[in-house]
């Protein structure tokens, strides 16, 4: 198989899932789902087609995960800038976490997935809410694989909010500003209670990260493949797990 890192082409067998071991599998992975309107367009299909696809390569990539034993699985699933869309794309999009849910909602439980959200819900529509709000609840108490959604999420924004907040609370005497530390700083962002991601995958081609976790991610380990999404299977995020196990991370160390 031919792979690209950072443009460079490599070769490399794919792994399968009983060839990797514990010591390869990150705790925290984070995907930018990326490719659904290219691969719709190369079929001649129209862009809502490749959304349609992708939820079934997010079933599989989260099958795939949990039979690994990740802890945690972010995907980026709406960004704040994809309102920019038209709106019939914008309209389908909203639909999707609505569908995808019916249909798998069930199997999530039965395999002790917990269902998460990180985003601003206040420009979602109500039915958009209402079916990440009935998986939340209805997963809370699972104790697998934490399947967390970024919807309606922009990083900028994020850190924007924290920052605000945290200077809201050294105004009020809640806190001094030689206290603010990175801790401090985390424990105002969406992604409080989750930690950092080990490692980001996106797809399609792309090598940037999209106004994506981008305190969350100073020190993830970055893949990249020219698969578009709704064509990533379980091979290929094995490939990534792979690929994560024989890097070294030193975190500014030796």
């Amino acid at each position: 198989m031919i792979k690209r890192f950072w443009g460079k082409q490599r070769r490399e067998d794919v792994p399968s899932a009983d060839s990797l071991t514990l010591q390869h599998v990150p705790e925290h992975v984070a995907i930018i789902m990326d490719g659904n309107g290219r691969w719709a367009k190369g079929r001649g299909l129209p862009r809502v087609a490749g959304h349609h696809s992708g939820m079934k390569a997010v079933k599989r990539v989260t099958i795939a995960a949990n039979d690994l034993g990740v802890k945690y699985l972010t995907l980026y699933a709406f960004s704040t800038e994809n309102w920019k869309r038209p709106k019939a794309e914008v309209d389908f999009l909203m639909k999707l976490p609505q569908q995808f849910l019916e249909i798998e909602l069930e199997e999530l439980i039965e395999n002790n997935v917990q269902v998460r959200m990180m985003g601003y819900r206040s420009e979602l529509p109500p039915h958009t809410i209402a079916a990440m709000e009935e998986a939340v609840v209805k997963t809370a108490n699972n104790t697998g694989l934490v399947l967390n959604f970024a919807l309606n999420y922009g990083s900028r924004a994020e850190m924007v909010d924290a920052v605000r907040a945290i200077a809201a609370d050294v105004r009020d005497g809640k806190l001094k500003p030689e206290d603010i530390d990175d801790a401090e700083m985390e424990r105002h962002l969406l992604s409080t209670t989750l930690p950092d991601p080990d490692l980001l995958i996106r797809t399609s081609g792309e090598l940037r990260l999209s106004n994506f976790m981008l305190w969350q991610l100073a020190y993830s380990e970055l893949w990249f493949t020219d698969v578009y999404w709704p064509e990533f299977t379980e091979k290929h995020f094995y490939e990534a797990i792979a690929e994560y196990g024989r890097r070294a991370r030193r975190y500014g160390g030796l």
